[in-house]
């Protein structure tokens, strides 16, 4: 036997690895393997060890370093328990094996398997190939198995995630619900009151960055319930606050399977199409309410972003005024006719960047123009021309349509679910019958019983969910009385506010003014049915 000069030891247990027991333990690994270089009269030149890695990553940070010393020469062998211990990729295995490491005149043991570059023609290195792809055939297999049993765990609305959204931290039961965190959920509740109030991502970031408040990576809650001890920015970003407030963990509803692996051997996450995401509702007490949810949607799909003035406020109409010729938006400017009056005006923004050659002003006074839309809204929602019978059959009509299409969408999922677990049950039975007739060996019965009884406790759960959505109680009616509450509320308001034009107004169009005493065109387009109104 050749001498054992300067050898790698390469040690690897993986999380799965790690139900096998003490046999494949890191420690047990390296007892084995100082054991078989000292009796053999070889020298120790490094050890190398990947705690919680898989064999398909060869990324891995321990065999990075093992195969760099190899090619820079500090390495004539190296020594592993078994093949799989040094990796379950058999097309990169084999090519460390037969060709690069025999480049660099690198002998490779695999003790468990008898593998032993330096003698060719035993029968361990005969039977390499075929244990290298059945290593692989066992990370595929496994792979399947964490994936069903991860699938099953999401619809029977089991928190499997690495951390909890932000206001969120890991309750003790054994579905691990988001419980609320309250320290941060208030920070929540407050981003959701002012975009309410018509701020902006990038206001609403600063603010909380001014005020010396952590930002989510900062404060991340861990599945133990632990804080963060990795080292982050403490600021708050635009973005950090969109993700935010359009996540709808928030009104209690669990989202799951948004990312995947592309596959057992690339690790690389890739996001899942929205339609093969698992969603369970209720699944946890919310922070916000639907209705002011609902509410802030509405304000982020508006055409208005506004803007904040040097004292941080976002006025009523910014961003809401549209120049009637051209569709640019109407800009807020201030002339100081005197240091102590200064007029505010909204200008045509194509006229102001590019000038009259390309557009006019469309000037307006804001003191006017907010006059005017807070006068057409009492007078819209306080008398009879706001007809509330209409708006409410409207709105019911438009839930019994959208909801008429969940409802058959749904039915038809129930039925191929229900055929689905009987075809289950029939094909557990025909398993258990070949086995006993002698016609399937135990294993494959086995096998077979396991794959389909993970499937079946699958369909059940979202059977179930299905179940309960379709046996919730309607509840349009009650929505439309809190819709048509929220426009009566508005009409005894006594100041144009920023949250009102939000909620009541899609966008208004200005005319300009006329150079005879014709009336000025200014379209107010209101997001319910009974507009656009026009007010001259």
């Amino acid at each position: 036997m050749q001498n054992l000069h300067r050898t790698g030891l390469y040690l690897r247990l993986s999380r799965d690895d790690e139900k096998c027991g003490e046999s494949m333990s890191i420690e047990n690994q390296r007892a084995i393997l100082q054991k078989y270089v000292l009796e053999n009269g070889g020298t120790i030149a490094g050890e190398y060890v990947d705690d919680g890695w898989s064999g398909t990553d060869f990324e891995r940070p321990g065999i990075q370093r093992l195969l760099n010393d190899a090619k820079n020469g500090n390495l004539d062998t190296i020594v592993v328990k078994d093949l799989s211990r040094f990796g379950r990729n058999y097309i990169q295995v084999g090519q460390y094996i037969d060709y690069i490491f025999p480049a660099y005149g690198i002998r490779f043991i695999a003790l468990s398997d008898n593998v032993d570059t330096a003698d060719r023609g035993s029968a361990g290195m005969d039977m390499m190939p075929i244990m290298n792809v059945f290593n692989e055939w066992h990370a595929a297999n496994t792979s399947k198995k964490i994936r069903a049993v991860l699938d099953a765990n999401w619809r029977a609305g089991k928190y499997t995630n690495w951390a909890y959204p932000y206001g969120y931290k890991a309750d003790t039961d054994d579905k691990r619900t988001a419980r609320i965190d309250e320290p941060a959920a208030k920070v929540v509740r407050r981003i959701f009151d002012m975009r309410l109030q018509g701020y902006s991502a990038r206001t609403i970031a600063k603010a909380l960055t001014d005020e010396g408040i952590p930002n989510p990576t900062a404060y991340y809650t861990r599945l133990d319930g632990k804080k963060s001890e990795r080292r982050a920015s403490p600021y708050w970003s635009p973005k950090t606050v969109t993700e935010i407030l359009k996540d709808t963990t928030y009104i209690g509803t669990l989202t799951q399977h948004r990312t995947a692996r592309v596959s057992y051997k690339n690790h690389k996450a890739a996001n899942v199409p929205e339609n093969e995401h698992v969603v369970r509702k209720n699944a946890h007490v919310p922070i916000v309410s639907l209705d002011v949810w609902e509410k802030v949607q509405e304000i982020n799909r508006s055409v208005s972003r506004g803007r904040t003035d040097k004292q941080n406020a976002v006025h009523p109409l910014s961003g809401l005024l549209v120049c009637a010729d051209c569709g640019k938006k109407l800009k807020r400017k201030t002339s100081a006719r005197s240091r102590k009056k200064p007029c505010n005006t909204y200008e045509c923004r194509t006229y102001t960047d590019l000038g009259k050659k390309y557009c006019t002003s469309h000037s307006i006074p804001e003191k006017q123009i907010e006059s005017l839309v807070l006068q057409d809204i009492r007078s819209l929602l306080g008398d009879r021309k706001f007809d509330e019978e209409k708006e409410k059959r409207c709105f019911l009509q438009y839930m019994a349509k959208h909801g008429a299409q969940n409802r058959n969408a749904d039915e038809k999922q129930r039925r191929a679910f229900k055929n689905r677990l009987a075809e289950l049950d029939r094909l557990i039975q025909s398993a258990f019958e070949e086995k006993v007739l002698g016609d399937l060996p135990e294993n494959v019965c086995k096998n077979l019983c396991e794959k389909y009884q993970t499937e079946k406790v699958a369909t059940e759960a979202a059977l179930a969910e299905i179940e309960q959505r379709l046996a919730e109680k309607n509840e349009d009616d009650a929505d439309a009385m809190r819709y048509l509450a929220e426009c009566r509320r508005f009409s005894n308001c006594e100041d144009l506010t920023r949250e009102m034009c939000l909620q009541l107004i899609e966008f208004i169009t200005i005319g300009e003014s006329p150079t005879d005493n014709a009336p000025r065109e200014i379209h107010i387009y209101y997001k319910f049915n009974s507009c656009p109104d026009n007010k001259k």
